[in-house]
């Protein structure tokens, strides 16, 4: 099964930077792992990997720019 990995609801109107993802598409990735790091002009945190799984699919890359809600990555479970 295909799990949505999405930007939590922070309220934060401006959106985020991705600025560093921990693992590469086809990495096995562990419940709770910092998955991606995100960061807005007054903070720097790490979004953690809802599920145990194969990171399928980055949906932006390290630079790119997202909003809360957005689907940021796809994990597979088994």
């Amino acid at each position: 099964m295909d799990i949505e990995v999405k930007v939590p609801e922070t309220g934060d109107k401006e959106g985020f930077t991705v600025t560093y993802w921990h693992f590469k598409e086809g990495d096995q990735v562990i419940k709770d792992s910092d998955l991606v790091e995100l960061s807005t002009e007054k903070a720097v945190f790490n979004l953690p990997s809802p599920v145990s799984g194969v990171l399928k699919e980055k949906k932006h890359q390290e630079g790119g720019r997202v909003s809360c809600g957005d689907v940021i990555a796809m994990i597979k479970t088994k």
